[in-house]
């Protein structure tokens, strides 16, 4: 282990490569040896419970809560030493972004525990002790990631990347097991319609994992178990951001940062309306799609043909538009001539891989969708709008990845002070006198007299000075042609910075419009609005189990790609 001070010694660079290649084979070991248990208890193995599954997740809470007690205790007595940050790493509004999640998952933990004390008399005490670790672990962790999320750690390397890494994969556990379980509901809930969309050919067996005892409060209990799967979509969101965010502490372990000026991007909601204002009808009709199709799916065949039919109407819209405002967006990055920021930076490199990966759980499943539109015998009529559908999902992604990458990696534009002030000065005898009066018609582009003349400013000449002898009119006439031509260019720079202003404008709205689009497409499979699931026709196609593993295993890539493009587009509205 090396110094606290962290000085490498000769050839230390070895050793460190050699911590970060163990450091990641035991954190995937972890994570795949939690993977075996969590899929064992989905399937019902022998000699396998819930409460084995929850005894591992709490001893990994357990380990990771005594690896961040020990770090902040080290970073409370170093608080004197300048240590290094990753500007790029824990932006402001992810860490507000994670801690909204962070509050609703203690809402999920309270629900939980209410959950056990109602079932008390047949659950086991694991169940009761998982939500309050978990709860505590949350609040730690988020303080940790408040704190501490922008560390570049330069001392303990060996120890703290084991420490992470086990932050990370435990965060991705606990992942795990929520989409686990609430796919089980789901998919509960998805049996049951497909019988009334007539379906009735596929096997129907329910998944129960119901407690086998009464409940000693029935109106609690149904709260407590309805309220459980509405808030589980956070609790998601939750740990994957947060064992992203710790990734990135992972990976600048060590790592020399270059020290130079970061130019602040704080979010502005001036000259977004428009996107801001399209943005928030797809948001609203989203929603009152959201709660129709809950309403009607399952109801009778007649209503969940017109729920689906609906659902895909609405979202052939909404990625129709998505996919034009992306074009629009690179038409004009093609426009103008900026440089790319190939700097090495953890974050972006981590955000560009995210938004490509986890597409492609998305993709999977809308050629399936084709596939089983073409291949399919019978065609009920509302399945015909999924081949568009589907096609718009695969076009919509594209584009809007291409977008995000480039405006992550292209450099931000500087003011150039002489546009902003436009060097309005003029020399008299030596002096330099300020003119601000006129400054203020000239950048306003108003010209400063009616009859049409040029005003004196662009003829390099005073007018408050009317009273200067003739002789110092001719010493100032020999200066008229130079301080012409440099107003002239002033000028110039200043329409092509209105020119720059109106693509940076319509860019923001763009990006803007974009990111409430992508939240409103968030909300439809987060909280049940599933039409993978009620279709019907990919079932007969590939077979009721085998599409059903396909949609669980890509479903959650999805849910977690909207609301990763939503986190970067905000950052990209913020740098544009």
């Amino acid at each position: 282990m090396e110094q606290a001070a962290g000085c490498p010694a000769v050839g230390g660079s070895y050793p460190q490569k050699n911590a970060e290649i163990l450091s990641s084979q035991y954190g995937i070991n972890l994570f795949l040896a939690g993977l075996l248990l969590t899929f064992a208890w989905a399937v019902h193995a022998v000699g396998i419970s819930k409460s084995h599954l929850l005894s591992y997740l709490i001893t990994l809470m357990l380990i990771q809560l005594l690896w961040m007690l020990w770090y902040l205790c080290r970073s409370c007595t170093q608080r004197r030493l300048i240590q290094d940050k990753d500007r790029h790493a824990g932006a402001r509004w992810l860490k507000c972004g994670i801690t909204l999640f962070a509050v609703i998952t203690l809402i999920l933990d309270s629900f939980k525990i209410g959950y056990y004390i109602d079932f008390s008399n047949c659950l086991s005490p694991t169940e009761g002790i998982f939500p309050v670790t978990h709860a505590v672990h949350t609040i730690l962790q988020v303080y940790f990631l408040w704190c501490h999320a922008k560390d570049v750690i330069q001392s303990f390397k060996t120890l703290e990347r084991f420490g992470v890494i086990h932050s990370v994969f435990t965060n991705l556990l606990l992942w795990t097991n929520g989409v686990l379980t609430e796919s089980k509901h789901q998919l509960n809930e998805h049996k049951e319609r497909l019988i009334t969309l007539g379906f009735g050919n596929i096997t129907i067996v329910l998944d129960d994992h119901a407690p086998q005892c009464n409940c000693t409060t029935t109106t609690l209990c149904s709260i407590f178990s309805q309220g459980i799967y509405y808030l589980y979509p956070f609790n998601i969101e939750y740990h994957i951001l947060a064992s992203t965010m710790l990734y990135v502490l992972w990976k600048n372990i060590g790592r020399k940062v270059e020290h130079h000026q970061q130019n602040k991007t704080p979010f502005k909601f001036h000259g977004i309306t428009v996107g801001m204002i399209f943005g928030l009808i797809v948001l609203t009709s989203t929603i009152a799609i959201v709660v129709v199709y809950l309403i009607q799916i399952g109801g009778s065949k007649i209503k969940s043909e017109l729920a689906l039919t609906m659902f895909y109407l609405h979202a052939i819209f909404v990625l129709a538009l998505m996919c034009t405002a992306g074009i629009v967006a690179l038409l004009i990055y093609r426009l103008e001539d900026r440089s790319l920021d190939n700097s090495k930076n953890p974050a972006r490199k981590l955000d560009a891989e995210l938004l490509v990966g986890t597409a492609a759980g998305s993709w999977l499943l809308s050629w399936g969708s084709i596939l089983a539109i073409i291949c399919a015998q019978g065609h009920p009529k509302y399945t015909w709008y999924n081949l568009p559908y589907s096609v718009l999902v695969i076009i919509e992604k594209y584009i809007q990845n291409l977008f995000i990458i480039e405006s992550i990696h292209r450099e931000q534009e500087k003011v150039n002070d002489d546009i902003k002030t436009l060097r309005i000065v003029t020399i008299s005898r030596g002096s330099t006198l300020s003119l601000t009066p006129l400054y203020k018609e000239i950048y306003n582009g108003r010209a400063a007299h009616d009859n049409g003349d040029i005003p004196c400013l662009f003829k390099g000449s005073i007018c408050g000075r009317e009273d200067d002898g003739a002789g110092v009119a001719r010493e100032e006439t020999s200066q008229d042609n130079s301080l012409v031509m440099h107003s002239a260019s002033d000028f110039s720079l200043y329409s092509r910075n209105s020119v720059t202003n109106n693509k940076r404008r319509i860019l923001k709205n763009i990006a803007a419009f974009l990111f409430l689009c992508n939240l409103s497409l968030w909300i439809p499979p987060a909280f049940g609005c599933r039409p993978e699931y009620d279709n019907g026709l990919e079932e007969i196609v590939f077979g009721f189990e085998p599409w059903i593993i396909v949609v669980n295993l890509a479903m959650p890539f999805s849910i977690f790609y909207r609301m990763h493009s939503a986190a970067s587009l905000f950052e990209v509205n913020c740098k544009t």
